[in-house]
């Protein structure tokens, strides 16, 4: 009967995770690619497919203008197939087109001029973002935010805030020039910044001071992976001081630009540190470390918790599609402008091998991230078990 009761928890906590994941995935995948379809149709190109998931189909029907609307086996992403592609990355298809009536070449992908199939392309990052935008957006007008005062009520002894002189009662009125209102405000500066000078100018008894503090690096391994962070070691005022603060459709529409900003910029931050060897890469994740986030957002967050997220993947999936790597959309971006450029597409060899050496990439950066999240999956297990 234990064994019994065993197999079922982890029933459990498996369908936990991965529902909510492919719930979230779903969403932004099918956001991600409405926005080539949807692009595409403007421009008069025609779609052969729209697919959520890879590999074989699971369920479909195809419309009256033609177009193959399916669930594929494989739901890990998705694609749209235009007219003359040889397959769903969008890689063309010479022959196919060669062989085309002037009607079909006329609504076929490769024929178009470089200004729509870059725009068509563009289009998809750009839908996850406009999604995030969105739903930060929706999330700040319907539910508004709450806020608390920038004010130190206590500093931690050998903390970093002591070290630069920070004392209770001292309110946070800039950060290295930028204004400051909110406690929260303060810690998202502060976290990414560890190891960094800040200058920092407090207002205390109504007199302006300048001090300069340098954030501790702070590692702790959280249900979402493992997390680095900077502290200065500030604690600021209790929830009684907290004020819910809604806010209009404008304001939040202003809001959401800004949260979906503040991702974009933390992720770069992350990307410099990494390439300059100030990051590991253990905190890259895939489709375990997502799928276990999913399932402790749903658990401890619930809905709201899982709206949020999908704002976070979105702008995620936006930008790593932007990235100037063969078979991602950033890297078509680049085979366009080298066309603008040049006044003429490059070579199908040099295409050829740029896709291939980018589908190595990628394929060696999901291996990577897989093998990321079976190390935390399994020293979160080790951690349980203690």
């Amino acid at each position: 009967m234990e064994f019994l009761s065993g197999m079922g928890g982890n029933a459990a906590g498996f369908f936990g995770a991965v529902i909510p994941f492919l719930i979230v995935l779903t969403i932004v995948v099918f956001v991600h690619e409405m926005g080539h379809f949807l692009v595409g149709r403007w421009c008069g190109v025609g779609v052969t497919a729209f697919s959520i998931g890879f590999g074989p189909e699971v369920v479909g029907f195809t419309d009256r203008r033609g177009t193959r609307w399916k669930l594929s086996a494989i739901p890990l992403g998705g694609y749209v197939k235009f007219v003359g592609d040889a397959n769903g990355a969008s890689v063309p298809d010479p022959e196919a087109v060669a062989r085309m009536s002037p009607h079909e070449r006329a609504i076929s992908f490769p024929t178009q001029p470089v200004a729509k199939r870059a725009a068509i392309v563009a289009a998809g990052p750009v839908a996850n973002f406009i999604l995030a935008i969105a739903v930060f957006a929706g999330a700040i007008y319907f539910s508004g935010r709450y806020e608390t005062p920038a004010r130190v009520e206590a500093v931690q002894p050998n903390s970093a805030a002591a070290r630069a002189g920070f004392q209770p009662g001292d309110v946070i009125r800039t950060i290295d020039g930028a204004p400051v209102k909110t406690f929260n405000q303060m810690q998202r500066v502060v976290s990414s910044a560890a190891g960094s000078s800040l200058t920092v100018t407090v207002d205390r008894g109504g007199q302006v001071q300048t001090l300069t503090a340098v954030p501790d690096m702070i590692e702790e391994r959280t249900p979402f992976g493992r997390h680095r962070f900077g502290r200065l070691g500030i604690n600021g005022p209790n929830a009684s001081a907290a004020k819910l603060v809604h806010y209009g459709p404008l304001e939040s529409l202003q809001l959401g630009v800004h949260e979906t900003a503040f991702v974009v910029e933390r992720t770069f931050d992350y990307i410099g540190k990494l390439v300059t060897g100030r990051e590991s890469a253990d905190q890259l994740s895939g489709p375990i470390g997502i799928a276990r986030v999913s399932g402790e957002v749903a658990r401890v967050g619930g809905v709201g918790g899982l709206i949020g997220l999908v704002a976070l993947l979105s702008v995620s999936i936006g930008l790593l599609n932007l990235f100037p790597i063969p078979l991602l959309d950033g890297g078509h971006l680049m085979f366009y402008a080298f066309e603008a450029v040049r006044g003429r597409p490059l070579s199908e060899r040099a295409q050829e091998i740029g896709f291939r050496i980018g589908l190595a990439f990628v394929l060696m950066l999901m291996l990577f991230a897989a093998w990321n999240d079976i190390l935390n999956l399994g020293a979160s297990l080790s951690q349980r078990g203690t």
